[in-house]
C-alpha cells in the first residue's frame, strides 16, 4: 500500500522501525519519490500510448492501494507517515472536529496554526533527518510553506519551484539527491487538475499525461546512476455523468436529522444525533448505488485501519462510499458541481495507483 511506500525507503536507508517486506524496492541510499496527484493505475492503463517513458518502465512497475478515502489529504498524510487513515487522523478532503467544533479542510490548514493539532504523528522526514539522512521536499512554490506540508511531512529542508519551469524543476530535484544519503520527495498536480476539470476520459487529461511523461523522463535523465527514481500516485479518479449526481438537500430523506456533512462527494461523513435512522433512511434511498455504515461498522470493517482519537473525533456518525460512477453533492460545497473527474470512494478505479520503480 502507499502508506508502505516510505517505510520501504527507510529499511534501505538503516531507518530503525523500518522494512521493506511487501514491496521490493532496489537497494540504495538516494531514494526520489515522484507523486503524480491523480495518477490511477487503471486509468494509466488505458492511456500508456500517451506516456511511451512510462510503457517501457512498466515491467518494473506495481500497482498499490491507497487508504480511505482515496483522496489526496489522506493519501498524503499516510504517505508522509507511512501509517493508515485511523492512526493520523486525516480522514478525508472536509471533516467535522468534535473537539474544535468546527469544519477542517486540511489542504487549506492555515501555515500559523500547530501543524501537530491536525496531525501529531512523526513523519518519516523527521525520522530520516535524525538518522542522518538528507530528507526534502521540492514541491510547487504554494505548497512549500503550507500548513498541511508541516503536518503531513515536517520536513527540515522545504524548496518551492515554478511549476512552469521545467529545467529548473529537474536542477533543483538533482540538486537534492546528491547527498551521500537522501529521501526526497516531489509532486506534480497537473493530471488532477485536468481530471476534475474535464474528466480522465479527455484529450485534455491524455495531453497533461504525455506531458507527465516527459517530465519524468527529463527527472530520470537529471539524477545519476545511483539515486533510485519512485514513481506513484495518490488516487485515481471517475468521471461522474450529470445524470449520475445526487444533491443531498433536494432529497428531504437524505437531509433530514443531519447536524454537518463532510467529506466529498464520493465519500460522505454524516454527523447526526439520531445515526440508527439516517442510516436506515439512506441505505433505503441509495439501495445498491452506495454502501452506508455507522462509524462503528466502518471501523471494524477495517476502512481506516486501527481509529485512535483524532479519527474517532472527525469520522462522521455514518459514513458512505458510492459505487460506480455516482455522487452525493451538497449545497455546502458548490465547487464540487463543477467537477468532472471525482474521487474519495472504493472502486478499484480510485483505489489503485502506480509505483514505478526505475533504478
Amino acid at each position: 500500500c502507499l502508506a508502505g511506500l516510505l517505510p520501504s525507503v527507510g529499511a534501505h536507508l538503516g531507518l530503525p522501525g523500518c522494512a521493506d517486506d511487501h514491496i521490493g524496492l532496489p537497494a540504495a541510499r538516494r531514494y526520489v519519490v515522484l507523486l503524480a496527484d491523480g495518477l490511477g493505475w487503471e486509468i494509466l492503463l488505458r492511456a500508456l500510448t500517451e506516456a511511451p517513458t512510462l510503457a517501457d518502465w512498466l515491467p518494473e512497475a506495481v500497482p498499490l492501494t491507497v487508504g480511505v478515502p482515496s483522496t489526496t489529504a489522506t493519501s498524503l498524510a499516510s504517505f508522509g507517515t507511512g501509517l493508515p487513515p485511523g492512526r493520523h487522523g486525516v480522514i478525508g478532503y472536509r471533516f467535522w472536529d468534535r473537539a474544535f467544533k468546527s469544519y477542517v479542510a486540511p489542504l487549506a490548514w492555515d501555515a500559523a496554526t500547530n501543524p501537530r493539532l491536525l496531525q501529531s504523528e512523526p513523519t518519516l522526514f523527521e525520522r530520516a533527518a535524525a538518522a542522518g539522512t538528507a530528507a526534502s521536499l521540492v514541491i510547487p512554490e504554494f505548497l512549500a510553506e503550507s500548513g498541511f506540508s508541516a503536518a503531513a511531512f515536517r520536513s527540515p529542508a522545504a524548496f518551492g519551484y515554478d511549476e512552469a519551469d521545467l529545467a529548473g524543476w529537474t536542477a533543483a530535484v538533482a540538486a537534492a539527491a546528491q547527498a551521500p544519503a537522501a529521501l526526497v520527495y516531489t509532486y506534480d498536480r497537473s493530471l488532477d487538475r485536468a481530471g476534475h476539470a474535464v474528466g480522465v476520459g479527455s484529450d485534455a487529461w491524455r495531453e497533461a499525461l504525455a506531458r507527465f511523461d516527459t517530465a519524468a523522463a527529463a527527472l530520470r535523465e537529471a539524477l545519476d546512476d545511483e539515486v533510485v527514481l519512485l514513481i506513484t500516485g495518490d488516487h485515481g479518479m471517475v468521471d461522474v455523468p450529470a445524470g449520475r449526481r445526487l444533491f443531498i438537500e433536494e432529497t428531504p430523506e437524505l437531509a433530514a436529522d443531519l447536524d454537518h456533512v463532510g467529506g466529498e462527494a464520493r465519500f460522505r461523513h454524516l454527523y447526526t444525533r439520531r445515526p440508527a435512522a439516517v442510516t436506515a433512511r439512506w441505505t433505503a434511498r441509495l439501495g445498491e448505488s452506495a454502501w452506508v455504515l455507522p462509524q462503528a461498522e466502518a471501523i471494524e470493517r477495517g476502512w481506516f485501519g486501527p481509529a485512535g482519537p483524532a479519527a474517532r473525533r472527525r469520522l462522521g456518525d455514518v459514513i458512505v462510499a458510492v459505487r460506480d460512477d455516482f455522487a452525493l453533492l451538497t449545497k455546502t460545497m458548490p465547487f464540487e458541481a463543477r467537477l468532472t473527474g471525482m474521487h474519495g470512494s472504493l472502486t478499484s478505479q480510485e483505489m489503485l495507483v502506480p509505483l514505478f520503480r526505475v533504478a
